[in-house]
């Protein structure tokens, strides 16, 4: 079986592609996760073929990954809008960084909105490969009614619903064939010498040679060549579909290119898990591609025994079903195997750095609806982010309260449904409160004594206390300058203990940090004073000290790193502006080209707007990713506001 994935922004028709190719010669087999990755296996040229239909969104792009991961080729959908080539961008990032062999399709030319070279030099900001064009649109008027084949030299037209008609190259076209031709000779012949002594000495060189040369260019992954169509009348699918037939590598080529990324020895790399998701009264579903024989059900697989073997498409399960080397096949009862994963008979392997998807920025407190869920909400989203990489499951701080981080709205949306629908836990989401802190602005000086007399032993410790601010990010300190022996040396810990239960909430309500104490003055009976006694004082005497000291709330300020196609740099200014942060500038991200890494200080409040800002403002494609960086002074209306839904709200610790 050979295998490919379609992937690019929603709105490009993948989908369509996907069913096109698949209708070519039969019926083809379909299946679909949750996740929203399809699935179709159908047979073209006597061969049998799977196909992974990626989803669309951005929010998504860690399934467009890990398909990756499985296919020997891939099919880019883009628009044929020059505009919205930045689109295309976080996908011919993913597809570059995997190194899988790539064919750019154009779709949608019966609705071109600009011209076909303007959409290919928009695109190559975005790409390290060459944008190479195997066709050119014949046109009537406004409307695109054919291609003309750049390595054959014939046109088709198109017919609606039918293969197309071969025609003679229409005199309007004859001189952009020209030029397109010579174009796509002379990068070829960047690959090939035979072909540049052909270029100089002025040959024609054969089709077959050429053909032969594209294969072989694609299949190193030397170029990104380009087609056209448009999938929803059929045009350009069975060009399409005998490109990856005759050029697209085998998977001996995939079982190599990961073995090397994951430093495995290739005669051991058995398979790749790519995909997982659960299923109602089913358990966990795992999609795998094998590079080897003998995988049946009870073989040893990732250092355990593989579970029920099923036919993907039909989720059947067989005793007798044996894939061959290069098959697509799904497994159940084999939780061992995380996904994804470099699979050997005795060991799972972590996939390769590329693989890893953008850093989620939606944060949400997920609050199940009744306290039998509880504990059940725990449990399924450790689940959950096992297959779906793209998802963080923490505690809140204080709380600890299911804090998950989502790559946005809908995949939060998609997440909810996913535990009602499957798990039947009902859960409602509300944003977490940023982790605020107070300080104090001046130095204090208290004398605290604990005298307490219930009939036994009494209790009895006096201290005189001195805190003051301490400078930013280093935190508590404790010191002693008592003399004679007025408190004992086996006491001063406990005062120390007692001084640091003071700072876990000062008189704001919040930890209190950045403060140092001094123990400098005190008394002691010989009878009632005890390390309780003491620690007791200390703390007493350390809280009338701080309330005493001008507290000072403090916010989080985070440093931020946004990942963003250059052409949106310029509006971050005024975004980080407006969410009051710093702007620390901006440099080319080198392991992307036409994008930019953009550096800033925010305050921990404002993460969410930003999240929701960098979506508006990207269409969804710029990510961040945060380091807590220090603790800021806050004053005014708003540290009042913060202070006073802190005080409304007494069973949450911040």
């Amino acid at each position: 079986m050979r295998c490919f994935t379609v992937l690019g922004p929603s709105q490009t028709g993948k989908s369509t592609v996907v069913e096109k190719l698949g209708s070519l010669e039969g019926a083809p087999r379909k299946s679909r996760s949750p996740y929203g990755l399809n699935l179709t296996e159908f047979t073209f040229g006597n061969e049998a073929w799977c196909a992974l239909d990626a989803p669309g969104p951005n929010e998504a792009l860690a399934h467009a990954q890990h398909a990756l991961l499985a296919s020997d080729a891939c099919i880019l959908c883009v628009s044929s809008a020059p505009e919205e080539a930045v689109l295309a961008a976080p996908y011919l990032r993913i597809v570059e960084a995997s190194g899988t062999p790539c064919i750019l399709f154009v779709n949608r030319m019966d609705e071109p909105r600009g011209r076909l070279r303007d959409v290919i030099a928009a695109l190559q900001d975005y790409a390290n490969h060459t944008l190479l064009l195997r066709q050119i649109p014949i046109r009537e008027g406004d409307r695109i009614v054919g291609s003309c084949d750049l390595i054959s030299e014939r046109a088709w037209r198109y017919r609606e619903g039918q293969t197309s008609a071969l025609i003679a190259i229409p005199e309007s076209a004859a001189d952009r064939e020209h030029e397109a031709r010579s174009e796509l000779l002379e990068h070829l012949s960047e690959f090939d010498d035979w072909l540049l002594d052909e270029l100089i000495e002025d040959r024609e060189p054969p089709s077959d040679a050429l053909y032969a040369i594209s294969s072989r260019v694609l299949r190193e992954n030397r170029i990104i060549p380009v087609l056209i169509g448009a999938a929803s009348h059929g045009n350009g699918m069975m060009r399409l579909m005998k490109a990856l037939r005759h050029e697209a590598p085998p998977v001996g080529v995939l079982r190599q290119r990961l073995a090397r990324a994951g430093n495995v020895d290739e005669n051991k790399l058995t398979a790749v898990s790519f995909h997982a998701y659960h299923r109602q009264n089913i358990g966990k579903t795992v999609l795998v591609r094998a590079f080897g024989e003998g995988l049946r059900q009870g073989a040893l697989l990732g250092g355990s025994s593989l579970g029920a073997v099923q036919d993907p498409a039909n989720g059947r399960s067989n005793s007798a079903i044996v894939p061959a080397s290069g098959d697509v096949f799904a497994t159940v009862k084999s939780d061992h195997l995380p996904v994804p994963s470099l699979l050997t008979s005795d060991a799972t392997v972590a996939p390769p750095e590329w693989t890893e998807p953008p850093t989620p920025m939606l944060e949400r407190i997920l609050v199940p609806g009744s306290e039998r869920d509880e504990n059940k909400l725990s449990e399924t989203l450790a689940k959950l982010s096992e297959t779906d990489r793209g998802l963080v499951v923490l505690q809140e701080e204080g709380t600890g309260a299911q804090l998950v981080r989502a790559q946005g709205p809908v995949h939060l949306r998609d997440l909810c449904r996913t535990l009602s629908d499957v798990f039947h836990i009902d859960v409602t989401d509300r944003t977490p409160s940023p982790i605020y802190r107070e300080t104090i602005a001046k130095p204090s000086e208290v004398h605290y004594r604990h005298r307490k007399q219930t009939g036994g032993a009494g209790q009895f410790a006096d201290v005189k206390l001195s805190i003051r601010p301490n400078e930013r990010g280093r935190g508590f300190t404790f010191s002693e300058t008592v003399k004679g022996g007025v408190v004992p040396r086996n006491y001063i810990p406990a005062v120390e203990a007692g001084a640091r239960e003071a700072m876990e909430k000062g008189p704001l309500g919040f930890q209190v940090i950045d403060v140092g104490v001094t123990l400098f003055d005190g008394q002691h009976h010989a009878v009632d004073s005890s390390e309780h006694a003491f620690r007791t004082a200390s703390k007493m005497g350390v809280r009338q000290a701080l309330s005493e000291a001008s507290a000072v709330l403090m916010q989080p300020v985070f440093r931020i790193e946004i990942h963003i196609p250059s052409t949106y740099s310029g509006s971050l200014v005024q975004i980080v502006s407006t969410l009051k942060g710093q702007v620390l500038g901006f440099d080319r991200d080198e392991t992307a080209k036409g994008w930019d890494i953009f550096r800033a200080l925010i305050p921990g409040g404002a993460l969410d707007d930003l999240a929701r800002a960098l979506r508006s403002a990207t269409q969804g494609i710029g990510y961040f990713s945060k380091t807590f960086d220090h603790f800021e002074e806050l004053y005014g209306k708003e540290a009042d506001a913060i202070v006073r839904a802190h005080d409304q709200e007494p069973g949450v610790a911040h």
